[in-house]
């Protein structure tokens, strides 16, 4: 299928585990002009790739309402050529009800709608359960079943029929639900396993039994949307660090506004204490920050004009005016949701593979359970009442949710703790391949070190460091270029007052030159520094030292003399050691790649503990490099800033973005550090490795739990009620194994 299609993103109400996203995947993709469908159980997300025909929304609406399942758009929709992507697969599904709709919005085009129907804000409060359509139809079932109970207590000849009403009243809305879902495709869901069984026990005299496995199906889905709720609020918590309102500056005065209104290039006054309504640059003003609600940052972080500053983070003992760079929708915290959001929606290896494995678990299943109905009683001389009863708990045990859910529901969990660090991932097949990495490549400049040199060395010749500074810094004043702002940064650290100057001068490819006080200064390159005045021995030696140390070296020189040497150097994070030699902990080789010259990349590799050094190299080097390594067998990484060396980066198994500035570290690259720290890489391989265990716990629970309730079952020792135990009882212990990756 060819041509132009929109993508449009629905919030969907009541899924709560992932065989429901499988029947929802099912019945859309069946609507004429859908193209693909990704539903995001964590999330509570569908989208849908379609063709720009107004008539789909509609569609889709019906498709899924029929379900029983609430659903209405986000504002979040683009065009797209056509690309291949994921989809969930097989069956289980839950009710719901609420508003239905679906809205596109880019290049000015749009979904129909009905017109009583808008795009809903991103997230909305949760009801308490005993007012969700669940609860409530939990707790009608439970009064009948108690009800049914106490007028067979005293009317005993009603006992065979007054617990068959009761179980109507929840076996009903399963029904209707399973039929639904049989005419949207998925035959073999749990609802129609659920249904089979009730009706099976009625009719071999077990309806007090059918009765009480209904209402406990009916809890067992009650506590998995309960258990998914709480993964989900744990990334959608985010937005209430956004304050509602901001202090607008407007004419002269300052206004209250919401913060949702404020436009980029708006300036705000944020006091001591309040929280940031807007990404945005301080304007004036200096203070610590809190960055601890966004990036994980454990201390504040001093901020001064020019400096970036994130929505939702919490000003500390200073007035700042910042000017806004982002609307709300586009501030940090809603792209970081955003993205968590969609990274749900990418499904891991192990995900995909059980989600094929169930398609013919759950069919197999139900052959199983008929062969156990039938085989021993036509064959074996069996009771057939006795082997019925067996065949109807197999079908209960068989459901597929707990082993559905095992996958998903930890790369959830997962995703949405390591957002909460600052650690984006973008999705369950990079979570998988951070834990398998063997070797990880680090860019130098801004990922390893600072990405700004700072002034390390003054040495004198003849003459004192501070005047040395003063003439320096005065030279340098006015100058953008990163040598000249590490000389004026530790200028005014010592507070030196700069000199007037006068004719200053660059002189290119040589340095800068001015008078002060009648004296005729120059700052350049030792090179350049002896064409003006002769250099002593010693102070050659000195000067090679400080290169030798990976330094850059500029000579002073005043009235005509040598007067001294500044020596800088882009110096390491400082969490660079630690976060390498956390990686080497891990058992990973690790190795630097840059463009700077030998002295320099070994000079910081040793800083750093002497690690693998590769320096002059250019982006194609670098890509042949981490193409070596990964033959060689090695599952490899590429640490950068996510603009420089794409090709390494497109190269490597797992591309990470560490510093280069917010909107790289979220839009570019497979994972990302929003606080830029190389210590990060480390914690997202533990994160992933972490997972992984908790998946391999979840699967064990699964299928564990299900083999001794067969076995049991097969042996005549459990029967329904267990077996309906065994399904939600698994379900909701995975869930919660699973949500312990939030911690």
């Amino acid at each position: 299928m060819t041509g132009i299609f929109r993508e449009t993103r629905f919030r969907v109400d009541g899924m709560d585990c992932a065989s429901c996203a499988a029947k929802i995947d099912t019945a859309v993709r069946r609507v004429a002009g859908v193209e693909d469908v990704n539903v995001s159980v964590a999330a509570g997300t569908m989208t849908v790739r379609h063709a720009a025909r107004d008539d789909i929304g509609a569609q889709v609406m019906r498709k899924v309402g029929v379900l029983g399942y609430g659903l209405s758009p986000l504002d979040v929709a683009a065009e797209r050529q056509p690309a291949q992507s994921e989809h969930a697969c097989c069956g289980h599904d839950h009710a719901a009800g609420s508003a239905h709709g679906e809205a596109s919005h880019d290049h000015g085009h749009s979904t129909a709608l009905p017109a009583s129907t808008k795009p809903s804000s991103r997230f909305t409060a949760p009801l308490p359960w005993w007012r969700t359509a669940k609860g409530k139809l939990t707790l009608a079932c439970g009064v009948a079943l108690a009800s049914a109970y106490a007028i067979g207590q005293f009317v005993p000849a009603t006992e065979p029929w007054i617990f068959t009403l009761a179980m109507l009243v929840g076996l009903l809305p399963i029904a209707r639900r399973a039929l639904m879902a049989a005419l949207s495709g998925t035959l073999f869901s749990i609802e129609m396993l659920m249904t089979i069984a009730a009706a099976g026990a009625v009719f071999i005299g077990a309806g007090e039994e059918a009765a009480m496995v209904v209402f406990l199906f009916l809890i067992g889905e009650l506590l998995e949307g309960v258990a998914a709720g709480k993964a989900r609020a744990s990334i959608q918590a985010l937005t209430a660090l956004v304050p509602k309102s901001a202090l607008l500056e407007e004419n002269g005065r300052t206004v209250e506004v919401p913060a949702e209104s404020l436009a980029p290039g708006a300036i705000v006054l944020v006091r001591p204490g309040d929280r940031l309504p807007a990404d945005g640059i301080i304007v004036s003003g200096e203070s610590s920050v809190d960055e601890a609600p966004v990036t994980g940052e454990s201390t504040p972080v001093l901020k001064e004009a020019g400096a970036n500053v994130f929505a939702g983070t919490v000003n500390g003992d200073g007035a700042l005016r910042v000017r806004v760079t982002a609307a709300a929708a586009d501030n940090t915290i809603a792209r970081v949701i955003r993205l968590v959001e969609e990274a749900q929606e990418k499904k891991a290896p192990t995900e995909r593979f059980i989600d094929r494995f169930s398609r013919y678990y759950t069919p197999g299943v139900v052959l199983v359970a008929a062969l156990v109905a039938v085989i021993p009683p036509l064959f074996f001389g069996g009771l057939w009442q006795d082997w019925i009863y067996k065949g109807l708990a197999l079908l209960l045990i068989g459901c597929p949710c707990a082993l559905v859910i095992s996958t998903p529901a930890a790369i959830a969990a997962s995703l949405s703790a390591g957002a909460r660090r600052g650690l984006l991932i973008k999705g369950g097949a990079v979570l998988e391949n951070l834990g398998r990495i063997t070797a990880v490549a680090f860019d130098k400049t801004g990922t390893l070190t600072e990405g700004r040199p700072k002034l390390t060395d003054i040495v004198g010749f003849g003459r004192s460091e501070a005047e040395i500074l003063g003439y320096a810094a005065a030279l340098e004043q006015g100058s953008s270029h990163p040598l000249a702002h590490a000389v004026l940064s530790r200028a005014e650290a010592d507070g030196l007052a700069l000199l007037p100057v006068e004719g200053a001068r660059a002189i290119g490819g040589k340095g800068v030159a001015a008078s002060a006080d009648g004296v005729e200064l120059f700052l350049g390159s030792p090179e350049a520094a002896r064409e003006r005045a002769p250099l002593a021995a010693e102070d050659l030696a000195r000067i090679e030292t400080l290169q030798g140390e990976g330094k850059t070296v500029s000579v002073l020189v005043v009235g005509g003399r040598a007067a001294g040497a500044l020596a800088m150097r882009d110096e390491p994070r400082a969490d660079a050691a630690a976060g390498l030699r956390a990686l080497a902990d891990q058992g990973l080789r690790v190795v630097m790649l840059t463009g700077d010259n030998r002295a320099t990349a070994e000079a910081i590799a040793g800083r750093l503990g002497g690690i693998e050094a590769h320096a002059g190299l250019l982006p194609e080097d670098k890509q042949r490099i981490v193409s070596r390594l990964r033959a060689e067998g090695l599952v490899v990484a590429k640490v950068g800033d996510g603009i420089n060396d794409a090709p390494a980066l497109a190269a490597a198994d797992v591309g990470i973005a560490v510093g280069g500035g917010t909107d790289v570290a979220l839009e570019t690259a497979d994972a990302a550090s929003l606080h830029a720290r190389v210590s990060d890489v480390a914690a997202m391989v533990k994160l992933s490795r972490v997972t992984m265990r908790n998946i391999h716990q979840n699967i064990a629970i699964a299928l564990g739990l299900k083999a001794v309730f067969l076995a049991t079952t097969i042996a005549g020792v459990t029967g329904l009620w267990p077996a309906i135990l065994a399904d939600t009882g698994a379900t909701v212990l995975v869930t919660i194994n699973a949500l312990r990756l939030l911690r």
